[in-house]
């Protein structure tokens, strides 16, 4: 009796449905259901937007999309596309890049390496005398790259690497103080083998910076625009994937320090809303 009266109030009620015969199963049913009707609708609507950019997928399969995509047509959306991502992004880039200056040498130098620098737009972050070490895996940013160098003069900028993150052979071990990686690690393969890159490069105590968007909540309609935009996505801005859970790769990497957070940027109608923010610590 004693056990009963004194057990609490939300555990009894749970306790009382598992009892119900007939109603869990119903539940369940229903859960089914609404599970199947979900991937059915996913699968439909995928079709649609595949029927849409059908010519696309003919110059993928006969191997002209891409090269295409590289060189021409991703460099001059995300050059476009990223002046409304950096208004909408510049408030939460301020925070992050606040402290840069605490990861300075004991010489006095802060020296960074960015991670797929497109056309430049972090630079105007970085604090005055840092000295930047750009790479990027397309040499075809680099002309809006050289526009966004002469608009940021108060930087040094030491050199450009046609070298993609997963292959830093050219960056010596532990000669950074901090590597920048913002709306990179979503078109990689590997995101382990880019932190542990990041990792190697870096002196200890250095930071690795990241600002890159992320899988909706599960449960959402967000994630649900994810899925559905997700093949056509990929293919139409190489290689980027909408549901990548990336904040897991950085928690299973081997930094001393994890400083994450979940936020949005108010992207209407993207289905690019979901980021991770924020720095670790080798």
């Amino acid at each position: 009796m004693h056990g009963a009266e004194g057990a609490p109030r939300g555990a009894h009620r749970v306790q009382e449905r598992g009892f119900g015969g007939s109603k869990p199963r119903k539940s369940e049913g229903c859960s089914v259901r609404m599970l199947v009707m979900r991937k059915a609708s996913i699968l439909f609507l995928r079709a649609c937007l595949s029927l849409l950019v059908l010519p696309i997928h003919i110059l993928a399969l006969v191997g002209l999309w891409q090269p295409f995509c590289r060189g021409v047509f991703f460099p001059f959306f995300f050059t476009r596309f990223s002046a409304t991502y950096e208004r909408k992004a510049k408030g939460q880039k301020q925070e992050l890049f606040r402290s840069l200056p605490d990861f300075r040498s004991p010489s006095g130098d802060l020296r960074l390496l960015e991670l797929g620098t497109g056309p430049g737009v972090n630079f105007q972050f970085y604090p005055p005398g840092c000295k930047v070490t750009c790479s990027d895996a397309s040499p075809s940013f680099q002309q809006s790259l050289r526009r966004s160098m002469g608009r940021n003069q108060h930087v040094c900028f030491e050199r450009f690497l046609v070298a993609a993150g997963e292959d830093l052979r050219q960056v010596p071990s532990g000669s950074l103080d901090a590597v920048v990686c913002t709306l990179v690690l979503c078109s990689v393969r590997d995101e382990s083998r880019i932190l542990k890159e990041a990792l190697r490069v870096l002196r200890p105590g250095g930071a690795f910076y990241f600002l890159e968007h992320v899988a909706a909540d599960p449960s959402s309609w967000k994630h649900f625009w994810q899925q559905v935009w997700y093949p056509t996505w990929k293919l139409l801005f190489d290689g980027c994937c909408l549901t990548k859970e990336t904040w897991k790769a950085l928690e299973e990497a081997n930094f001393s320090e994890l400083h994450l957070q979940h936020t949005t940027i108010a992207l209407p109608w993207t289905p690019t809303q979901p980021h991770i923010i924020g720095y670790a610590v080798k």
